[in-house]
């Protein structure tokens, strides 16, 4: 019997988060936490509602995930995100001290592994390019519409 509740499967919970984020005008980067084959966290990116550089869907998710489990580490857990983490929330992550991420479209401009590769603790393990593709196209159309968007907004200042 093939298990569903699978990497590909949990992904798919956090691209619905990152849907969430693109239709509130946010980066659309979506996560969940997994401990013991149960999501205890969803989030995605809410910089822009909050006002908040910090309030990527990463750290909304270690917020999320810390009451339910009753401590601040998240040992035993999956991050599940649709883009790798950067640096900042690699390094809450590293705090956390979270087992596994598992994480879909790499992010070679602002991603934790261009930057500072050795943020992790130790003990994380990383597995990278699930439903990258979806995620990746997700990225494109979000920044093809702000780009748009802002021409538009342009033109309208210059009649």
């Amino acid at each position: 019997m093939p298990d569903i509740l699978n990497d590909a499967y949990f992904m798919k919970q956090a691209l619905s988060e990152a849907e969430k984020a693109f239709d509130e005008g946010e980066i659309p980067i979506g996560t969940v936490i997994v401990c013991e084959r149960r999501i205890i966290a969803r989030t995605h990116n809410l910089t822009e509602m909050l006002n908040d550089v910090t309030a990527h869907a990463e750290m909304q998710a270690i917020t999320a995930a810390a009451p339910v489990l009753g401590g601040k580490y998240l040992k035993d857990c999956t991050l599940y995100v649709t883009v790798e983490p950067c640096p900042m929330c690699a390094g809450a992550l590293f705090w956390a001290q979270i087992s596994r991420i598992v994480y879909g479209a790499n992010d070679e401009k602002r991603g934790y592994s261009q930057i500072a590769p050795n943020l992790l603790h130790p003990k994380t393990q990383v597995t990278a390019g699930i439903l990258a593709d979806e995620a990746q196209e997700l990225m494109k159309r979000f920044f093809i519409e702000k780009r748009q968007t802002h021409i538009l907004k342009n033109r309208r200042k210059e009649n």
